[in-house]
């Protein structure tokens, strides 16, 4: 039995598609949270650490507060200049900016009772260097993902997460309260950015880490004050199956309506079972990464709805492993191991964003976006290329073969459920109410650019397809207003007409 309440679903907006795309992106790491391996220039020769802390204590002794202030707030507005932002666009293709962040970027206040307190005015311009940064994204089309990378007490231990070498947040009431207070701040501030993609709560938390879970729950229940909209991403602490299952039984609760992504780390360097691999063995592994998503993918009635991005990944492997092959074996190597991958994200992921854009040592090997990309080792969607123009007279040509296809996909529909479970009666309308919703919203996705839905800069090249599908179809379902036992009908027909379009169109 079916049931319907009044549906509120409307064109996709050029947020929607923003959000919802599939996100071909980069981090900017080290801009905002520094990383002395990638930005030696911001630690000056006395500082005693790897992280923020230690760059801004040595700063501040050695040349005094508002010279380090000044140094700190060039260092951001110049992270990205205006010709580097349109070799991301034309370029790259880049969609979308993973932007790691810290409690120290939210401005003085934040820094009150901390390790930081005695530095606090180096960053009382911090958060308004942030919402430029997002404002001239989106002025490109491209949105940015808010990345609480640096939280209180460290939601992992390493240089770019804690000023301790502890992951002191889990466990903590006061740093877990912090951290939650600060994220909420920072939903509220977003909801009035345009071009913020989503909210990561934090960044690589430590495996088992105490309490993870709850405290993702009581963050979403508090950022849902402010806003049900803000895509919310988590980290999977390198347990992505578990993550996953978290996800999809808490919407099956129907609890706070924000969309949840799953963030999941690619690395092949850092194991000893990596290094003990040759390249060409890392190689054969790719192909079936990402598998946690079989069965729990592709039917939000069926409760297999989960939704994950590869946030961070790259093209770099040990050395242990490249002493396996040739010098001359090199080059190639690191094609074939971006190229595999940069496939298989897209095949499994919502997106991925590879780590990471700037430092110091532009280009940046293969740890370099910029260096990767130039090389064509890393390959963007060929759809992100395409001629405004041939964007138009694809969208024209489906819309011609529109009426064929969905009358294909229904007669196909009925036939299978009556041939399945003959003398059952279904509501068929459904299916096409789907099919029809389905359609037009990745038509719209793939045609925003070319209507200069996302600004003039993006509008003379690229199309767009829906990455986050799993939470797109939960947005829609919800909207539609479609409950009850035939609620299935409706998703598989819009399923349906989302991959009638993106085949028509040729994605």
């Amino acid at each position: 039995m079916s049931t319907k309440q009044a549906s509120t679903i409307s064109a996709p907006t050029a947020t929607d598609v923003l959000r919802y795309r599939y996100h071909w992106g980069t981090n900017l790491g080290s801009i905002f949270v520094l990383e002395k391996w990638l930005s030696g220039s911001m630690f000056p020769a006395n500082s005693t650490g790897n992280h923020e802390l230690a760059a801004v204590t040595a700063s501040v002794q050695e040349i005094g507060l508002e010279a380090a202030k000044a140094k700190w707030e060039a260092h951001w507005k110049e992270a990205v200049s205006e010709d580097e932002f349109d070799w991301l666009v034309k370029e790259a293709r880049c969609t979308s900016i993973r932007l790691p962040i810290g409690f120290f970027t939210l401005g003085e206040e934040w820094c009150k009772g901390t390790n930081f307190e005695n530095f606090a005015g180096v960053y009382a311009n911090a958060w308004t260097a942030v919402k430029e940064f997002v404002e001239r994204a989106r002025g490109r089309g491209i949105g940015v993902l808010l990345d609480f990378h640096f939280v209180y007490g460290g939601a992992n231990g390493d240089a770019h997460g804690s000023a301790t070498g502890r992951a002191d947040l889990w466990g903590n009431s006061t740093n877990l309260e912090r951290t939650k207070e600060a994220l909420g701040w920072i939903a509220k501030e977003a909801k009035d950015m345009d071009g913020v993609i989503g909210l990561q709560l934090v960044n690589e938390a430590v495996r088992n880490a105490v309490g993870m879970y709850q405290f993702y729950e009581d963050v979403i229940t508090e950022i849902a004050r402010w806003d049900e909209t803000l895509p919310i991403y988590i980290s999977d602490a390198w347990d992505l199956s578990t993550a996953l299952d978290w996800t999809i039984e808490r919407r099956a609760l129907g609890v706070p309506k924000n969309p949840v992504v799953v963030d999941t780390h690619r690395y092949y360097t850092f194991s000893d079972e990596d290094r003990s691999q040759s390249p060409q063995q890392i190689i054969g592994r790719i192909g079936s990464e990402l598998e946690e998503l079989d069965g729990r993918e592709g039917s939000v009635a069926d409760k297999k709805d989960a939704q994950l991005i590869v946030g961070e990944w790259s093209c770099v492997l040990d050395t242990k492993t490249w002493a396996r092959v040739t010098p001359e074996e090199r080059v190639g190597l690191v094609t074939q191991f971006g190229r595999v991958q940069s496939q298989r994200w897209q095949q499994r992921a919502g997106g991925s964003f590879f780590w990471t854009f700037k430092m110091d040592w532009m280009d940046g090997g293969e740890w370099g976006f910029a260096e990767q990309s130039k090389k064509h080792n890393i390959v963007p969607p060929e759809y992100l290329a395409l001629p405004a123009q041939e964007v138009r007279d694809r969208i024209s040509a489906a819309e011609a073969n529109r009426g064929a296809l969905a009358q294909t996909a229904r007669q196909s529909h009925e036939e299978y459920w009556n041939r399945t479970a003959p003398g059952n009666s279904f509501d068929y309308q459904l299916y096409s109410d789907g099919w029809n919703i389905g359609f037009s919203d990745a038509q719209t996705f793939f045609g925003m650019r070319s209507q200069a839905g996302l600004g003039a800069s993006v509008a003379a090249e690229g199309g767009d397809k829906i990455g986050l599908l799993e939470i797109w179809v939960e947005k829609r379902l919800f909207e539609s207003g479609q409950t009850g036992d035939s609620v299935w009908i409706w998703e598989q027909g819009f399923r349906a007409g989302v991959g009638g379009s993106n085949q028509l169109v040729g994605m």
